[in-house]
């Protein structure tokens, strides 16, 4: 073992009474204020232990983010490769259903595979990954290797090109790992075919959380379909299969592009893609007496912050109000939220004062989460981001 090796472990980091009983309860992040102040060259990877020096376990360690500790493991002896590898190994069988050619799916969710900070997505014979703390970013060499043992892909992706790096006081980068990988991709979902741009398509290049819903809510559309923020028309080429037409509405001149590449390479041709505000297209379209039988909300991220999310809230019951004025009777309306500071109990609230505002009744047909791929973990309410209705207006 040398100094290099992250795994060769020195330093310690102190955790509060309150960072003990929240890992205690099966939580593995602990906040800045609950760790005790520490040294300025601490390593990636630490001991944790309680005021009184008894082991709690090894977390990653972020010298700049409000999280300061994830913790990796809760055994008394430090984290190893074999660990790692188990770690990595036990994720990818969980998905072994998913793997086909073709397909695409995220292999590695983080916390939620006890992997913290680590996102591993899989489109065809390419990997893509993120390591999202210092801890991880230590680690990305060996993942790499081991990645390449267990799967052996043509090329992997590094897409750490995101925000959350910044606050952890990395730097943004984005290129391959080992191999070629190539700019763009094809994948197959449920029978859709999708170009995926690996390079630059948001997230690692495709919305994968959402993938189990587009199959579940298509098999309820019918009519006239209205996909509101379409991105690069995921949900609406599901839906066209069944529809009579669709619309799919976006602010982005740049992902409509990509839509209407992903409808040539389906041969799809009853799908009219719009540049526009969704909010202002939402009340244009009402003004209008317009009625559809399928409409579909899936917007970005509306409250990324807790102190973003009154307005939140304001834009996401906005946009269902107006969806529900606009639906014909026994239509159905998809609407999603993947705001965490928003919660599932609070997004249905919301949307049974929108009901209450639009004088509609509604049912609700389904409720989901994101895509099976994603579990959540139990412990970490943060695993669980990605609310899905599909509800029946009457």
């Amino acid at each position: 073992m040398t100094k290099a090796d992250p795994f060769d472990i020195q330093r310690e980091a102190v955790v509060t009474s309150e960072g003990v009983q929240r890992l205690r309860r099966g939580h593995l992040w602990i906040y800045a204020a609950d760790v005790a102040p520490a040294a300025a060259d601490m390593p990636p990877i630490v001991r944790v232990t309680d005021a009184a020096h008894q082991e709690l376990g090894f977390a990653f360690y972020s010298p700049q983010s409000q999280i300061r500790l994830r913790l990796l493991s809760r055994a008394s002896q430090p984290p190893t490769r074999e660990l790692i590898t188990e770690r990595l190994r036990l994720a990818i069988e969980r998905r072994r259903a998913r793997l086909h050619p073709e397909s695409a799916c995220r292999l590695v969710f983080g916390e939620a595979d006890m992997l913290p900070s680590i996102i591993v997505d899989r489109y065809c014979d390419f990997l893509v990954l993120q390591t999202l703390s210092h801890g991880a970013e230590a680690l990305k060499t060996l993942l790499v290797e081991i990645l390449r043992d267990l799967l052996n892909p043509a090329g992997i992706l590094e897409r750490n090109d995101v925000k959350a790096r910044l606050l952890e006081g990395l730097d943004e980068r984005r290129g391959p790992l080992w191999g070629d990988v190539p700019e763009k991709v094809v994948i197959r979902e449920a029978g859709i075919r999708f170009w995926v741009d690996l390079l630059h398509g948001q997230k690692t290049g495709f919305f994968l959380d959402q993938s189990d819903n587009r199959i579940a809510a298509r098999a309820y559309a019918s009519g006239r379909c209205l996909d509101c923020f379409t991105n690069t028309g995921a949900f609406a080429l599901h839906f066209a299969q069944h529809c009579e037409s669709v619309i799919g509405v976006d602010s982005s001149g740049e992902v409509l592009q990509q839509a209407r590449l992903n409808a040539d390479l389906n041969r799809t041709l009853n799908i009219d893609f719009q540049e526009a505000n969704v909010f202002d297209y939402l009340r244009e379209k009402e003004k209008a007496g317009e009625r559809y039988h399928t409409i579909c909300l899936d917007p970005p991220a509306f409250a990324k912050n807790r102190g973003a999310l009154p307005a939140a809230r304001g834009g996401y019951k906005e946009i269902n109000l107006r969806a529900m004025k606009l639906m014909e009777p026994e239509g159905i309306l998809i609407t999603s939220s993947c705001s965490y500071q928003l919660s599932e109990a609070d997004f249905f609230a919301l949307l049974r004062q929108a009901a209450m505002d639009a004088h509609r009744a509604i049912q609700v047909v389904e409720r989901r989460s994101q895509s099976t791929d994603h579990p959540v973990l139990l412990a970490m309410p943060e695993t669980h981001y990605l609310k899905c209705f599909i509800l029946r207006v009457l």
